[in-house]
């Protein structure tokens, strides 16, 4: 039986293993610093259940890449009630850090007044919104604490791999091209569609290179937010040859509404397979974003190779 300080007298000690001496041990597992950043996951679009469990699971994924990590999720359209905005936790957040800083020096601690960013936000975009970016940078300055932003997760090889996981499970492309078997439905022509304008359109179309070596078929990016887009698309794919189209949302779900994806498909005349929703790939490349803006080194996330 145990007492609160150890293992009762004449019960084993259980002893930490000592490093595996040379260049092959293993890495120490990277952990959140001390007093380190939250991690403030800045999700586009109307809240809703659907939409928490997605944001939860990517900070789920980001955490447990991260042990120790403080990972928050604000709502670019939040209500404060059911769901959190953005700037108000961005400022409780502020709040928490210079409370703690206050009883660490009432207690009679030695320590430094916090400097450096209260938090690092990632916004959960695939790529480049520039409307849903200025609502996030204005959260920003509303909440009135030292905040930085990063970039978008895209473009990325991990969201090439999630974009061919999703048409994959669609029935839209094989999974695996070195296993010689045969899906019916499989497209030989890829819509990737974004939404932002022409800026997001370029962004998608570096993934879409990615994801056409995946597939060894063409893929072309458009903008489901400009009226003629996906049509215009369409056409160019069919008149270089394709017959059997399938339309991609190169987006992770909350950005727009999902029927916005379903008229685009009936506009494309084709199939479409989902937004890339809680891919684990999601969470990996929110974290690497927060990393990076602090300069920590974790494990880099690598993308599948295409076979």
């Amino acid at each position: 039986m145990s007492t609160p300080t150890g293992p009762a007298s004449g019960l084993p000690v259980r002893m930490p293993r000592p490093r595996q001496p040379g260049r092959h041990r293993r890495p120490e597992p990277l952990v959140a610093p001390e007093d380190a950043p939250a991690l403030v996951l800045a999700v586009p679009g109307t809240p809703s259940s659907t939409t928490r469990s997605l944001a939860e699971e990517v900070v789920s994924i980001a955490r447990s890449e991260l042990p120790g990590l403080d990972a928050r999720i604000g709502y670019l359209d939040g209500d404060d009630e059911e769901f959190a905005t953005l700037q108000s936790v961005l400022a409780y957040a502020g709040e928490e850090r210079t409370a703690r800083f206050e009883q660490a020096r009432e207690a009679g601690m030695d320590v430094k007044e916090p400097d450096g960013p209260v938090a690092v936000v990632v916004p959960l975009l695939a790529g480049p919104d520039g409307s849903l970016l200025r609502q996030v940078r204005q959260a920003v300055m509303d909440s009135r604490v030292a905040a930085e932003l990063t970039d978008v997760l895209g473009p990325h090889p991990l969201l090439a791999e999630a974009l061919h996981v999703r048409l994959s499970e669609a029935g839209l492309a094989r999974a695996d091209r070195a296993r010689l078997f045969t899906v019916a439905t499989a497209a030989d022509g890829i819509i990737l569609a974004s939404v932002g304008g022409d800026e997001a359109v370029q962004a998608a179309g570096i993934t879409g290179m990615l994801l056409a070596a995946r597939l060894a078929v063409p893929v072309m990016a458009a903008a489901l937010d400009q009226e003629g887009s996906i049509s215009s698309v369409a056409e160019q794919l069919r008149s270089s040859g394709s017959q059997q189209l399938a339309l991609a949302p190169y987006l992770i779900g909350p950005e727009i509404d999902a029927s916005l994806i379903e008229e685009a498909a009936k506009e494309a005349d084709c199939s479409a397979s989902e937004a890339l929703g809680p891919y684990p790939a999601i969470g990996k490349l929110a974290l690497a974003k927060y990393t990076t803006a602090l300069g920590i080194a974790p494990q880099q996330a690598q993308a599948t190779p295409a076979r």
